[in-house]
């Protein structure tokens, strides 16, 4: 079968029912659940459970299935691996109040907090790309007691609101088309009649170089099938925008990320250098959100969606923040900021 990036007609059917093909891929399980102030969160775990803890966070429009060669690696190096679904996707439910159909990034990092604790965890590695690299980066930077070390995609992903109207270069504009969409009640009806064909656009622009398949898509779509799914996401995008308001529960939280707190821990951030969404950088263009010990890494061939698409280069960089932290590097500046890459690897700015 080929991709499913390059069949433009399906472009146009992604509303309809698919078949589960035998050949798919095994989901991730079984699923285990545990609550919190406001959700019934969703999340496999993998490794001995007195293993040193590791989140990985998934983004959107994906979901935990990003982790589903990542997670075994961890967890045979003898981790415990959390992977939850996020709030609004797959088998995670509100427990009621408007609070869980937030999609704020103040939200987003105190589920972090709230899972740790409802897991009985102290501390453990926060790792991930997009919405769980931004949910990684705000309990890393508000409460990095919590957090042994960092693996954050596209680096440090704290959303400065005060910026929301500034334009970005009209060719990374143009890959947010879904951030605008979402703001009309055209975009809206979209997401909530056919996420399925949204996610399907995205992803290929996200990691033009990832050849997904049916099946993959058809597996990590059954997690926008959530009651909560099109709230949490339509939120997220105008409260980033400033078209929407924050939730009371969460407003200490966002006056805390108002003043772009830097990041004390040890982390490993990762670019890839086939990313659609996000031209790589230089470690120096971040270095200022980050106080603690850095490692800056380049990875080739790599989308958006990096812990799928290169398991071995992101499970290497938990391992990597967890050397960091066991050589007393935790919470101290220090002045470890590495890229490493090589230039004539790097995709053309002018290209993206």
């Amino acid at each position: 079968m080929p991709p499913a990036r390059r069949d433009p007609d399906r472009l146009h059917t992604t509303d309809l029912p698919h078949e589960k093909d035998a050949s798919a891929p095994p989901p991730l399980g079984p699923i285990q659940r545990v609550k919190t102030d406001v959700l019934d969160v969703a999340y496999v775990a993998q490794g001995p459970a007195d293993g040193q803890a590791v989140l990985l966070l998934h983004g959107f429009p994906y979901d935990i299935h990003s982790y589903e060669r990542v997670a075994p690696l961890l967890a045979e190096a003898g981790l415990r691996v959390i992977v939850p679904f996020l709030r609004g996707h797959g088998p995670t439910r509100s427990l009621g109040g408007s609070a869980a159909r937030s999609g704020e990034q103040a939200a987003l990092g105190v589920d972090v907090i709230e899972l740790l604790d409802a897991l009985g965890i102290d501390s453990a590695v926060l790792a991930g790309y997009d919405w769980g690299a931004r949910a990684a980066c705000v309990a890393a930077a508000l409460w990095p007691t919590r957090c042994t070390g960092l693996v954050a995609v596209n680096s440090y992903l704290v959303q400065d609101l005060t910026a929301a109207t500034q334009p970005l270069p009209p060719a990374v504009e143009a890959g947010f088309w879904y951030f605008w969409y979402f703001c009309t009640v055209r975009g809206e009806n979209a997401l909530r009649t056919n996420p399925r064909g949204i996610a399907e656009v995205i992803w290929a622009h996200n990691s033009p170089a990832w050849d997904f398949d049916e099946q993959t898509l058809a597996r990590t779509a059954e997690a926008f099938d959530n009651p909560d799914y099109a709230d949490v996401v339509l939120h997220s995008y105008r409260h980033r925008l400033g078209l929407a308001g924050g939730h009371p529960r969460y407003a200490a939280v966002q006056a805390a990320l108002n003043a772009l707190p830097v990041i004390t821990v040890p982390a490993v951030t990762l670019e890839g250098l086939a990313d659609g969404n996000f031209p790589a950088t230089e470690a120096s263009a971040a270095a200022a959100h980050f106080a603690g010990p850095r490692v800056h890494r380049h990875v080739p061939n790599a989308g958006h969606n990096l812990p799928q698409e290169s398991p071995q280069a992101f499970a290497d960089a938990v391992h990597e923040t967890l050397a960091l932290s066991r050589n007393g590097l935790t919470g101290e500046p220090h002045p470890l900021h590495t890229d490493v890459g090589a230039a004539a690897d790097r995709p053309s700015r002018a290209a993206d």
